[in-house]
């Protein structure tokens, strides 16, 4: 045994040695030697003794921190996390949780899932699953996962409060769904509403499904909601967009150093029932959002409303390795129809910097104001129909700005919402006045319409926020009023209802949500912006 150590470290001492020697020649060292040099010094005379896994994985991230900001490593596990979104499913209890202090909430169950199966219902508390205690221990939202999820098949025995009575459920983990349509309802007799948070594998197909079943009941008008979401597949942006277009119109096309232009177009046989269509967008919006909201807006398709998108058009080809660890590597830009890169700007080893960028703005004024966005005005960009003029330098600009509003938001309202009071309330107070409220609105169309917070509601609330430290303010109760009564109309929406659409009450309150109704009820002004020369 010694002799064979011997001779491996012999071994390791002359591929050092035959490369030192080479640097020190007149040859000089390839960045791959110098590499392999570099690994071999560090495992071979290092002073202690090192994870070269760690190492590796360590070495690989901060080469890709000298490239762009979005090219990076993930580890076999974070790999998974990153995919299971996209996939569309996992395998689970079908619950959505909110951990308030150090109890965990059902705030909704997944229709036909293991939970709902078994009678698990929103406003429950968990109390430990299998051997793992889980209240009163302010547990992490990852280390929960970990307890809830798990393979197909595999039990799960639950302990459950409901009011004062503690429950036992034993159900099975299955594969749960995760939706990228989030709300679908008619906004009024003609126009529909249609929310999609991600782009993932099924977006398409549940947004022609939405779709559906919204024009069954009149809907000719769409609202497509795309704010706050960070994009997904470049093939879902493809397909839905597809149902906007004529086949065979422009999408989005990449283009890369190492790459020939790759062009993507409508897709045949994929249509939505829309006639008009408004997307609304803000600055969270990116990637696969930008490329359809670059793609309506190229082709005069329809309207964009919101705030200036994220402004990320770097394309990453993911490149696995076998141990599952991948790296997701910038090969492309993405550009719009008529040309525009729709990434914003960098400086290579600047991420920190490009963090910033949110903050650059909210600083700049850029969300409140239209003319603090400084536009890239050297190159003019044209429609494909109408010709108006459009601009690159960074994200999609919407063809309706409308500012952030903040006008609601108090300390109050934050403290309540960071501290869980308004959850809390919501889950207890539909526990006490469940039946006499599905009674009294039995659909949640009828609660939409006809449901405002009484005064013993509000006084429960300010009474729940004194009892765990969010003591009333009168004038910031006063600035926030509306906007605290349409959160806890939206929490007893979600909880009372199957797929109860929480923004049902509290789009009424939101600038981007009337703007988009104004203009796509107003088919003159709609025509004027869509035909609008400078």
């Amino acid at each position: 045994m010694k002799k064979i150590t011997l001779a491996i470290l012999a071994a390791a001492a002359l591929l050092v040695a035959a490369l030192t020697a080479a640097a020190q020649g007149e040859r000089q060292l390839t960045p791959d030697q110098k590499l392999r040099l570099a690994a071999a010094l560090i495992e071979n005379y290092y002073v202690e003794e090192v994870n070269s896994d760690s190492v590796v994985s360590e070495a690989i991230i901060a080469m890709l921190k000298t490239l762009d900001p979005h090219s990076a490593y993930s580890t076999p596990d974070e790999t998974r996390e990153l995919n299971q979104p996209l996939e569309g499913k996992f395998s689970g209890i079908g619950i959505q949780f909110n951990m308030v202090e150090d109890t965990l909430y059902v705030i909704q169950t997944t229709p036909g899932g293991p939970s709902e199966r078994v009678g698990v219902r929103p406003g429950d508390r968990i109390i430990s699953a299998n051997d793992t205690v889980i209240a009163g221990r302010k547990m992490p939202n990852t280390e929960i996962i970990k307890v809830l999820r798990g393979p197909k098949g595999t039990r799960v025995d639950l302990k459950v409060k409901r009011g004062a009575d503690i429950l036992d459920f034993s159900l099975h983990r299955d594969d749960i769904p995760i939706y990228s349509v989030d709300a679908a309802y008619m906004a009024d007799d003609s126009v529909g509403f249609i929310s999609v948070t991600r782009f993932a594998e099924s977006t398409a197909r549940e947004v022609q499904r939405a779709a559906d079943s919204l024009a069954r009941v009149g809907m000719r008008h769409l609202v497509l909601d795309l704010s706050s979401n960070g994009g997904g597949y470049l093939g879902s942006a493809v397909e839905l967009a597809s149902g906007f277009l004529q086949p065979g119109e422009p999408v989005v096309y990449t283009k890369g150093l190492h790459s020939e232009p790759v062009y993507f177009g409508a897709e045949k046989g994929k249509r939505l029932p829309v006639d008009r269509l408004v997307v609304i967008v803000d600055q969270y919006s990116a990637s696969a959002s930008e490329i359809l909201s670059g793609a309506v807006q190229d082709n005069d398709r329809g309207l964009i409303v919101g705030r200036r998108t994220f402004g990320k058009g770097l394309v990453q080809r993911p490149f696995p390795f076998p141990d599952g660890s991948m790296i997701r590597l910038t090969t492309a830009r993405y550009y719009t129809p008529a040309g525009r890169c729709i990434q914003k700007p960098y400086e290579k080893g600047r991420g920190e910097e490009y963090q910033l960028d949110m903050l650059n703005r909210y600083n700049s004024g850029e969300l409140w104001h239209a003319d603090s966005i400084h536009l890239d005005r050297s190159v003019t960009y044209r429609t494909l129909r109408s010709g108006r003029p459009v601009y690159g330098g960074g994200g999609i600009m919407p063809d309706v700005f409308v500012p952030a509003d903040t006008s609601r938001y108090s300390p109050y309202y934050r403290d309540l919402m960071a501290k869980g009071v308004m959850i809390k309330y919501t889950l207890g107070y539909i526990d006490s006045h469940r039946k006499e409220l599905l009674r009294k609105y039995p659909t949640e169309e009828a609660f939409a319409a006809g449901y405002t917070p009484a005064e013993d509601v509000i006084a429960g609330l300010h009474a729940a926020g004194d009892e765990q430290g969010v003591p009333l303010d009168s004038a910031q109760w006063e600035r926030s009023r509306e906007l605290i009564e349409a959160v806890l109309k939206g929490l007893m929406l979600r909880d009372l209802y199957e797929n109860g659409i929480y923004v049902r009450a509290t789009n009424p309150l939101s600038s981007d949500y009337r703007t988009a109704l104004d203009l796509i009820r107003d088919p003159r002004r709609y025509r004027e912006l869509l035909e609008r020369r400078e």
